[in-house]
């Protein structure tokens, strides 16, 4: 491990002239290039550069001790080499993290679709909770959500909703909300104050670019049509609202969210590209060993993650064995406490797999 890292940081130091110097900074292209690979494995060096400071200073600690014979001060100096063992342990862990296998859509930005489940309309009312509760997420990291399209429902909330949420770091958060999500509460419609248990299913999409994914055009049908619902006064009097078709696949994506055909059409594209781009990885995981898929970490839209209990009060994530006693906070967008859970459990999984190579 430390002879890679050795490398890691001779390549650190090279790259660190590079985008310094200014004939390379003029090239802004070749630069931006430098500049990625700089700052991915800077976590790395600066990490490692951590730990070898802690482990000289371990080492000076053991050699004061030995070469010691004052009580007092052999007894602080005992505490300091414990302390410093136990910062090179933690810091070596760290580096064992820093080194897992990244999957390689963490930085992309992310589209997520919402869709009602089981429970009629309070089903759509749930998959507006979780609108709410992932923008308010986004709100408090300092990210952007635009919608892409929706269907609205007559008493609240939607049928179904697809959005993107853009920001460093979106997808390597966000990755862990796929899955069947169900509520148990008392409907605003029930009389008799029973509780319901409804469902929305949620699929986190990475953002793809033209580059993951290579569409021939031939095979994409677009039709445009009159919007309908709630939209302002362009609804039916423009044919804004398009239809994307891709005939190979049969995915078909809907947008008339914007008054503009070619606003709409443009997000269509996105989300297309991005469900292919996921099913192309769905294909490629199906193909491989268990362990390389931990390594990958993907999310099953079939699987019942995670239960918000409204007359208890509780959130609980069913894959973490985790429940918290705080549902409105968790609702506004208070995701961290789960979030940092489930990466955690997804490092010592990858952590586990590589150790039994």
């Amino acid at each position: 491990m430390f002879d890679h890292i050795d490398e890691l940081e001779r390549t650190y130091i090279e790259l660190e002239d590079k985008v310094n110097d200014p004939d390379i900074i003029a090239n802004q292209e070749k630069w931006r290039n430098l500049m990625k690979e700089y700052s991915s494995i800077g976590p790395v060096v600066l990490k490692y550069r951590e730990f070898k400071a802690a482990s000289e200073r371990s080492a000076e600690a053991l050699e004061l001790l030995r070469e010691n014979s004052d009580d007092e001060f052999k007894e602080l100096l005992k505490e300091e080499l414990e302390e410093s063992r136990e910062l090179v342990e933690k810091l070596k862990e760290e580096l064992k993290i820093l080194l897992l296998p990244k999957d390689p859509n963490d930085s992309k930005n992310v589209i997520m679709e919402i869709r009602g489940g089981a429970g009629g309309d309070e089903a759509a009312i749930f998959a507006g909770d979780l609108f709410r509760m992932y923008s308010r997420y986004a709100e408090r990291r300092r990210w952007k959500t635009e919608i892409m399209s929706m269907n609205e429902s007559d008493l609240g909330g939607f049928k179904e909703i697809s959005f993107m949420i853009s920001g460093q770091g979106a997808y390597s958060r966000l990755k862990y909300e796929s899955g069947v999500h169900r509520v148990q509460r008392v409907p605003s419609t029930e009389s008799g104050g029973r509780i319901h248990t409804s469902t929305a299913t949620v699929a986190v999409l990475p953002e793809a670019d033209k580059v993951d994914v290579n569409i021939d055009m031939n095979d994409v049908r677009i039709d445009v049509f009159r919007a309908s619902g709630n939209g302002g006064q362009c609804v039916n009097t423009t044919d804004s609202a398009v239809r994307v078709t891709h005939i190979p696949s049969g995915i078909v994506v809907s947008c008339q969210d914007e008054k503009s055909q070619l606003k709409n059409k443009d997000k269509a594209l996105k989300v297309l590209y991005a469900r292919l781009y996921k099913l192309e990885q769905e294909k490629h995981d199906s193909s491989i060993s268990e362990q390389r898929r931990s390594q990958v970490g993907t999310g099953d839209r079939s699987e019942k993650i995670r239960t918000y209990n409204f007359p208890q009060g509780r959130v609980t994530d069913h894959r973490a064995g985790l429940t918290l006693h705080k549902i409105d906070a968790i609702i506004d967008g208070d995701l961290d406490d789960i979030i940092d859970v489930l990466i955690a459990n997804d490092q010592a999984d990858k952590l586990k797999a590589l150790g039994e190579k």
